[in-house]
């Protein structure tokens, strides 16, 4: 029995070797990619509490647009996975292509999208001084859409490969353009008028024709990329397409939309709160979001290990990759945590001086320290079924959670007597624990029964 416990311990200890350094590129794109709204969030706030909750109300809309458009383009990353691991790299590049299909009506949607969100601002009577830089703040940043997608897609396809040091780069080097960019639209200088909020948008969109334009190069000119045949118009690719593409990223892209559409809606219903409830919120939602890269990181390392490993026809290893991801994912999150509810004041002071705001997002810093552990398994244990090609149903399972139980427990918490007296943003945040709890049930379970069937038809 001991010598069992230290065999397993000993395979965790080789798994966790090899996901960590994969994991730790991503996990710098992803921090430098939420970098950006980062700066974002700190230099509107600099202007004025009016633009940064024009921009927090924004970003509720542009940010269900843009995990939705990464979400069906992450379908590339498993397909491309199991390809590599099953030694049909030369597929890898044509499939790629077909993603170029998949998101261009995508891509067209959005940018329809973001040009006419004024409309839900007036449906949800959002103030018309923040309704007004959030709409023009989204009419910047749809211009940036085209290569945001096309940069998913060449992200995705190198990362499948295991080859993430690209997006680490070009997500660190795009902060300097973000940040110079920003000073430039939102303060008025080199001759342009100074658009507060609204120039946040401007800068994002520049910001993400930069990183396109890198991963194209890059794509193009790294010759360890050549095997792919991405630009080579005559390779065509496997029996992987369009609609496999479709099949599976269709699923998951909904499920990231469920997800964000709920902090979409709270960011709009607590607007009519006032700007400084909304600002609160947002610091929150911004802090969230940059913690919450830790685990998506190590998620997107699972996705590739076990993809890798169901390419190889080793079910045995992709189970491995994603026990050990979910107790790295649950212990980490146990940390940052931690880390929150000790410094929560020190945190909220990082984006505001504004001693009201302060008070009311440390409230909501606690809060979300408490539901940072549901977070990062439910991401793992997404992540790994992804891995497996299986998505439809973990949908299901996000609906169920976020939807079904915590927006309307959300919404009776918040703003109605239901339960007592209105909780306003804390009762928002108190549904999210229990509807993210739920979430990281059921998908464990998923995943259990999904691996062990695997491994079953294996035999």
């Amino acid at each position: 029995m001991i010598h069992r416990k230290r065999k397993q311990f000993k395979l965790l200890k080789i798994e966790a070797k090899q996901l960590i350094p994969l994991a730790a590129p991503i996990l710098a794109a992803q921090l430098a990619q939420q970098t950006l709204a980062f700066v974002d969030t700190v230099m509107a706030g600099r202007v004025s509490a009016t633009d940064l909750a024009g921009v927090a109300v924004g970003g509720s809309i542009w940010g269900p647009i843009f995990l939705f458009l990464y979400g069906v383009l992450l379908a590339i990353t498993p397909i491309v996975a199991q390809l590599h691991g099953a030694g049909k790299t030369e597929e890898t590049g044509p499939l790629a292509r077909k993603g170029v299909l998949v998101a261009l009506p995508l891509v067209i949607i959005a940018i329809i999208l973001l040009q006419n969100a004024g409309l839900i601002f007036r449906w949800m009577d959002v103030d018309p001084q923040v309704a007004t830089i959030s709409t023009d703040y989204l009419k910047a940043i749809s211009w940036g859409v085209p290569a945001l997608a096309l940069f998913f897609l060449l992200r995705n396809l190198s990362e499948g490969m295991g080859l993430v040091r690209p997006s680490m780069l070009i997500g660190l080097a795009s902060i300097p353009v973000n940040i110079a960019g920003n000073y430039v639209f939102i303060y008025g200088k080199l001759g342009l008028p100074a658009m507060g909020g609204i120039g946040c948008g401007w800068a994002s969109a520049l910001s993400l024709w930069f990183m396109c334009s890198c991963m194209v190069l890059t794509i193009w000119r790294v010759r360890r990329y050549d095997k792919t045949h991405f630009f080579d118009l005559n390779k065509t690719c496997g029996t992987e397409g369009a609609p496999q593409l479709l099949r599976l990223g269709l699923p998951i892209g909904l499920s990231l939309l469920v997800e964000a559409s709920i902090f979409a809606l709270i960011a709009l219903f607590l607007s009519p709160l006032g700007a400084l409830t909304v600002a609160s919120h947002q610091i929150t939602l911004n802090y969230s979001s940059m913690i919450f890269m830790i685990p998506l990181s190590l998620a997107s390392a699972i996705t590739i290990r076990v993809g890798h490993a169901i390419g190889r026809q080793r079910f045995d290893r992709a189970r491995l990759s994603s026990r050990t991801g979910l107790l790295l994912n649950s212990s980490i999150a146990i940390v940052t945590a931690t880390l929150t509810l000790c410094f929560a004041e020190k945190i909220a002071g990082i984006y505001t001086q504004n001693p009201q705001v302060i008070g009311i997002a440390v409230g909501l810093l606690y809060l979300n320290a408490l539901y940072q552990v549901s977070d990062a398994f439910q991401i793992g244990a997404a992540a790994a079924l992804r891995g497996y090609k299986d998505s439809r149903v973990p949908l299901l399972m996000v609906i169920v959670s976020y939807w079904i139980i915590g927006l309307p427990l959300g919404y009776s918490l918040a703003l109605t007597t239901f339960w007592g007296a209105p909780l306003g943003a804390k009762g928002f945040w108190i549904s999210l624990i229990i509807g993210l709890s739920v979430a990281a049930v059921l998908l464990g379970l998923r995943l259990y029964r999904v691996s062990h069937k695997e491994t079953a038809t294996s035999c």
